[in-house]
């Protein structure tokens, strides 16, 4: 079934006349991304846009949230004075679910812990006119990808891996739920006009490699903060040669690289896909419009003139790679991988695989894993490691079911978790037997920082595609090349696994008795949404105070961070995804996970008031019950990974006056602003090395806060004597004001309120 079929009709009858305008306003042939950029301005367009300089205001077709960022993004959508969202709009229950035992199991166990949430999700769902997927059908990005993205359209989504849906020619974004209320709330989205990166695919996908290893390749070469600020544009014939699933694979990866998304350009395996998920009807609209839907002929000539930046791959060439541990941009060939292991010394035996997620979960992916365990077992092996799937949505595990594939893992020794999230997020019981022990794992996910699976610290955690992972779980090696090396058999004999074959799409076409679909009421004016006032779950927002019109004295060094500082070293999620709707409690992890510069351990800073070591949380309440603010120091690409706005609340509801790093990723730092922090970046980045441990700080310049106008930090140090570091900003003009109010939504607030 097509949902919103009226706006995607709506989006492509304009689409070649705003595409023209664009085109004559730049002077020069666009690229895919610009002519879905500029049909999606809130405003009809009238000059042309910087790259990495001017801040547009977009109007995105639609809003998805999953369950975690959903409740603190709908319980801001309730106070800023709306009866119905302004754009199609979903919620997600994927999150929320632990893999422990199996998906029955699982299951049941998610829908009796979480009730009280996924109560509340599903009646303000109703109430203001949001769809709404029960916990069960699937993963947000697969599920998205199956029913709602659509060649040429721009959405949003309160996850980092919302761009999976460039798999479909969309430009979809990772954003946080402040930014969601504002598209929900029919206000303009704001976001600066990015880079393009071009990656030019030649050749074609042939043997054990597969979408997951282009990507792979990508992050290795841009690294995990070489995409930031930038849209990667994928195109060639390479590009057009392998599925809408692998093209999403490839997407939804981009996240890792700190893309602001990734997108592939419209094809006949975009519009086979959309066929095959009974969206005929929207393939035939996008073939009329097909060139609109495709770089013009001229980017493709002669590409480096319109990409900020080329890379070229060939994939003829390209072998299957290895990527981490501990970071998804170390990159390792296969053939290359067995040397690696041995001089890092990373735990060879592979003592869990997982395939799955919402990276790699697609009816190709599974099937192509399941032809490896056919093959496996016809000769003799089974696998030698814990292995586990993951299905993407029902629809995905009903049509795999149906057609043997979960019956061959499970002959082969694997187990099937819940169509959610899973280890892949941290929601995992793993089972071992002692957690301090170094152990290796390898995952077909996205994501694989310290801690991110299991909660263990001694986990290596390796990411590659379902396929490797597969060939993995059967050798109990990671310095197994299935490509050239053999495998002894319970005979004895030696024996190679076949190259891997799967179908791009099901045979008999898919099929699902429930996929979890639930709509909302036509009429939410009487539905009634019930918070708990003394829930540990849900907690309803106050609004944050506004700036109190002064520069900033006597605030107090909370930690200086050390290294790599993503959004789960800032706000964990496993255990504490339950809290994900109380904003006090799940302050409670607040950069728990953060090494201190000064004694290179986590959760251990000095309290300035007292002389003593204590937790982060505890610390920052301290500061703010005496009413001193704080400020949080960092290093190089703070905030990179997660979209989770917590990771911004958190500090904001603590009494964090400011973040001051080297670098920010751009979905963090956008959080920081929308929540009325200060994010703020060193002019000098060795100034990071001036801060020290007893600093009180001054933050100077508020006054006269403008765009372009640096700040003063002053530095107070135990010894008497002080430093003036210059700090950067990229605040623009509205983006002071939310400053000044103490929010975003509060600005939102006080626009509705005079309406």
């Amino acid at each position: 079934m097509a949902f919103d079929l009226d706006l995607i009709q709506k989006v492509y009858s304009e689409l070649p006349g705003k595409i023209a305008i664009a085109r004559q306003l730049i002077g020069r042939p666009l690229t895919f991304a610009e002519k879905i950029l500029y049909a999606h301005t809130f405003q009809p367009t009238t000059e042309p846009y910087v790259r990495g300089k001017d801040y547009v205001n977009f109007a995105p077709d639609r809003v998805a949230m999953q369950d975690a960022t959903a409740q603190m993004a709908l319980l801001q959508f309730m106070t800023c004075g709306r009866d119905k969202v302004a754009v199609p709009s979903s919620v997600h229950c994927d999150h929320l679910i632990q893999a422990k035992v199996g998906a029955k199991e699982d299951l049941a166990a998610a829908n009796d812990v979480n009730k009280e949430v996924y109560d509340f999700l599903a009646s303000i769902s109703n109430k203001y006119g949001i769809g709404f997927w029960k916990p069960g059908a699937g993963i947000i990005h697969q599920v998205v990808l199956e029913n709602y993205a659509f060649p040429g359209g721009m959405m949003i989504g309160t996850d980092s891996h919302t761009p999976n849906a460039g798999g479909l020619g969309m430009i979809a974004i990772g954003v946080g739920g402040a930014d969601a209320v504002d598209v929900m709330a029919g206000l303009p989205w704001e976001l600066k006009m990015p880079k393009l990166i071009g990656v030019k695919l030649t050749g074609k996908l042939n043997g054990w490699a597969s979408a997951k290893d282009i990507i792979l390749k990508v992050a290795g070469i841009l690294t995990v903060k070489g995409g930031t600020g930038a849209i990667v544009e994928y195109f060639g014939e390479g590009a057009d040669s392998f599925s809408a699933t692998g093209k999403a694979t490839i997407c939804n990866m981009g996240a890792e690289i700190g893309a602001t998304c990734s997108l592939f350009a419209y094809d006949e395996k975009m519009a086979d896909y959309l066929r095959g998920t009974s969206r005929a009807d929207i393939a035939a609209l996008a073939d009329k419009v097909k060139d609109h839907l495709r770089p013009d002929a001229e980017v493709y000539a002669d590409p480096a003139k319109y990409y900020d930046q080329l890379i070229e791959i060939n994939l003829d060439e390209l072998e299957p790679y290895v990527n981490g541990p501990f970071t998804p941009d170390l990159a390792t060939p296969i053939s290359q991988m067995a040397e690696a292991v041995k001089a890092n010394g990373w735990p060879d035996a592979v003592e869990v695989a997982l395939i799955g997620s919402c990276t790699n979960s697609s009816y190709e992916d599974i099937s192509r894993s399941a032809s490896i365990a056919t093959d496996a077992m016809s000769k003799g092996l089974k696998a030698k490691s814990e292995f586990t799937i993951t299905p993407g949505s029902e629809m995905v595990r009903f049509t795999i079911d149906r057609d043997g594939f979960l019956k061959t893992f499970d002959q082969m020794g694997g187990i099937v978790l819940a169509n959610a999230c899973g280890p892949c997020i941290g929601q995992w019981a793993r089972h071992i037997d002692d957690p301090t022990r170094k152990n290796t794992i390898v995952t077909s996910f996205n994501r694989n920082f310290a801690k991110r699976n299991d909660g263990l610290a001694s986990t290596h955690a390796f990411v590659a595609s379902p396929e490797i992972v597969t060939a993995f779980a059967i050798a109990g090696s990671l310095s197994f090349n299935p490509l050239k090396d053999k495998l002894v058999n319970e005979k004895g004999e030696e024996v190679m696994l076949a190259e891997p074959k799967g179908f791009e799409l099901p045979a008999k076409g898919f099929a699902v008795d429930d996929a979890g679909y639930q709509a909302p009421a036509a009429d939410g004016s009487k539905v009634e949404v019930i918070v708990n006032p003394t829930s540990s779950r849900l907690q309803l927002l106050e609004p944050f105070t506004p700036w109190e019109g002064t520069s900033l004295h006597g605030l107090r060094l909370l930690i200086k961070a050390f290294g790599k500082c993503t959004t789960d070293h800032i706000s964990m999620a496993g255990p504490w995804l339950k809290y994900r709707g109380h904003l006090d409690n799940i302050s409670n992890n607040m950069l728990i996970g953060a090494v201190n510069a000064f004694n290179m351990e986590t959760n251990k800073v000095k309290n300035l008031l007292t002389g003593e070591y204590g937790e982060v949380p505890a610390t920052a309440r301290a500061y703010k019950a005496a009413g001193i603010g704080s400020v949080v120091v960092g290093d190089e690409n703070y905030g990179e990974g997660s979209s989770r706005e917590h990771a911004a609340m958190e500090p904001r509801h603590l009494g964090v006056r400011a973040i001051v790093v080297k670098s920010f990723a751009r979905i963090h730092e956008t959080n920081l602003k929308k929540q009325g922090m200060l994010a703020l970046t060193f002019a000098d980045k060795d100034d990071y090395n001036k801060v020290q441990e007893d600093d009180t700080m001054d933050i100077i310049g508020l006054t006269t806060f403008a765009e372009g106008k640096p700040l003063t930090m002053v530095l107070h140090h135990a010894n008497g004597t002080t430093d003036e570091i210059t700090l950067n900003h990229t605040y623009n003009e509205q983006q002071i004001e939310w400053f000044k109010a103490g929010g975003a939504l509060n600005v939102i607030r006080s626009e509705f309120s005079t309406k």
